[in-house]
Parts: C-alpha cells; sequence; structure tokens
C-alpha cells in the first residue's frame, strides 16, 4: 500500500472532503480522488460515502481511519531516526497570528526553509484561533494569554504591553488613572476580552466597552492613533506610534502582567522533529532580537 495514497486518505478523512483535504496538501483535487480511489481498490472496501457536501466516513472508513493515522505516524518517527543528523524532510503546516506573523515569525520559518530544503512548509496567517486537529495543523504560534485546552503548549518569549491613547483622545476625554475608571472610556478590543492590570502583587480584571472592534492588533493601534478611543495593545506592535507620539502611555501604575507567544501542538508525550525544531529557533530568534518584541516599563 502506498504511503502517500494513506497519509491523502487520513487527511481527507480529518478534512471532511476531497476539497479541502487538496488545499491542506497542496495538489490537485483530481490528484487527491485518485489515490483515495486506489487505496479503496486495494481494501476492496468503500470507505467514503461522497456527498455534495464533501464526504462522510463509512464504518470501515472509520475504523481504518484510526488504524492509517497510527501508521502514518509511525512511519514518520522512523524517517526522522534514520535521517542525517539535522535533516527534517515531510511537511509542515503552522498556523499564526496575523498581526505579527509576517513581520516577526515569517523570518524564521524561511531561515528553516533554507537550512531544511526537503521540507514542506506550509504557513496559514489568521488571528482567529484554529483547531489544530480538526484543520490539520502539526502546530500554531499563538500570542497572548493562553485559554485553557488540552492542547500543549511550549512558552517561547515574553510579551510586554501597555495601555495606549493618542493626545487628541486624552485631551477631548482625559485619560483613565485607575482599572475602574475604564468604565468611563471607550475601549478598542478584538471581542469580549478580560483586560488584566497588575496592582502591586495582584491582578486585577475589568471588562471594558466599546464600539469599536477589530480581530487585528495593527487595525486596533490604527484606530487608537485615530483617536477612538483607548487600547492595550503589545509594544512590538505600538512601538513606532510611541515613538512619533501619535500614542501615548496611559494608567502607568497599573502595568498589564506580561503575555507570552508559545508554540500549541496536539497532545502527546513527544512533538515531531519538525515542531520541536521550529520551537528551538523561535526562541533563538527570542534571544537574540529582545528589541522587536518591546522592553518592559
Amino acid at each position: 500500500m502506498d504511503l502517500e495514497d494513506l497519509q491523502t486518505f487520513v487527511e481527507v478523512a480529518d478534512a471532511g472532503g476531497v476539497s479541502a483535504a487538496a488545499r491542506r496538501l497542496g495538489l490537485s483535487k483530481s490528484v487527491v480522488s485518485r489515490r483515495l480511489l486506489r487505496i479503496e481498490a486495494e481494501l476492496g472496501v468503500q470507505l467514503l460515502a461522497r456527498t455534495t457536501r464533501g464526504a462522510a466516513l463509512t464504518e470501515a472508513g472509520a475504523t481504518f481511519r484510526d488504524h492509517a493515522a497510527r501508521a502514518s505516524a509511525e512511519i514518520d518517527t522512523a524517517r526522522e531516526t534514520i535521517l542525517p543528523d539535522g535533516d527534517l524532510r515531510g511537511r509542515l503546516r503552522v498556523a499564526m497570528p496575523l498581526s505579527f506573523g509576517p513581520t516577526h515569525f515569517a523570518p524564521v520559518l524561511a531561515e528553516m526553509a533554507h537550512r531544511h530544503p526537503r521540507l514542506q512548509i506550509q504557513c496559514s496567517y489568521s488571528d482567529r484561533f484554529v483547531d489544530l486537529i480538526a484543520e490539520g495543523f502539526d502546530c500554531a504560534i499563538r500570542v497572548g494569554y493562553l485559554p485553557d485546552s488540552d492542547l500543549v503548549a511550549k512558552r517561547i518569549g515574553p510579551i510586554y504591553g501597555r495601555l495606549l491613547a493618542s493626545p487628541d483622545y486624552i485631551e477631548s476625554y482625559g485619560a483613565p488613572e485607575t482599572p475602574d475608571d475604564i468604565a468611563d472610556h471607550q475601549a478598542l478590543m478584538q471581542g469580549t476580552e478580560a483586560w488584566r492590570f497588575m496592582d502591586g502583587d495582584r491582578i486585577l480584571t475589568v471588562r471594558p466597552q466599546g464600539r469599536f472592534k477589530a480581530d487585528n492588533a495593527t487595525a486596533l493601534a490604527a484606530a487608537a492613533v485615530a483617536g477612538l478611543g483607548i487600547a492595550w495593545l503589545p509594544d512590538c506592535i505600538t512601538y513606532p506610534h510611541v515613538a512619533s507620539g501619535a500614542l501615548v502611555a496611559i494608567m502607568a501604575r497599573y502595568p498589564p502582567p506580561p503575555a507570552a507567544v508559545w508554540v500549541i501542538r496536539t497532545p502527546g508525550p513527544h512533538p515531531a522533529r519538525k515542531v520541536r525544531v521550529l520551537t528551538e529557533m523561535l526562541i533563538g530568534s527570542f534571544e537574540r532580537n529582545p528589541e522587536i518584541w518591546g522592553a518592559a516599563g
């Protein structure tokens, strides 16, 4: 049985259809369909019931999918074991935030591609939280405070931020002096998130309100520069605006606690070597370039 056919079947099963799997694999739909037909012909059973909306696993397909996924993972591990030291191959699918990905993380992925010419790297840039398993990602890079989950997280480094507003906004509406004062101001937010601030050793949590929301930190920084409200933003996004005077730090007595950058992967005792190598490279980038991430204070 051809290994590529086996892995393609697992992708189609997890993606819920040929089209979605083809996008993940970077292949045409016709190639994916041919691989599925070959594996079904070899097994002599129907693994997928094709519908207008995609593909659903048959009972035999559901049983075979788990065995196929384990076999593919074992073969990938065996390949890594016998490859020359440091050599990586196969495919690495990474999800990363749009706010930081192209500027802060893309150079690390490019360096990884140079070092490992046999490795295929596919990056997806979005500020939404992707479902690693359902969408077929090996790992994701996330920024901020992590919600509780069953995923495995490795901390890459800290990110510092502050509460900011434009001089025009402060002149028109004043600036909050305590977290309680935030309720009297227009907040620029990603959604319905809570903001946290440090009062000595205590963490104070507030739920701001505002009429302008965006799922991208760069867009929120632009709204703050335009005087639409106050915003909690990371230094690595806002440092040019602060340097030019377009944004001013406010409520400095109550700084936000440091957030962090994380590499997230699915549960398991050991990460794939390609995920481990990416994690190590990101940590190295943080250590070599602390200035691009902002500094405390």
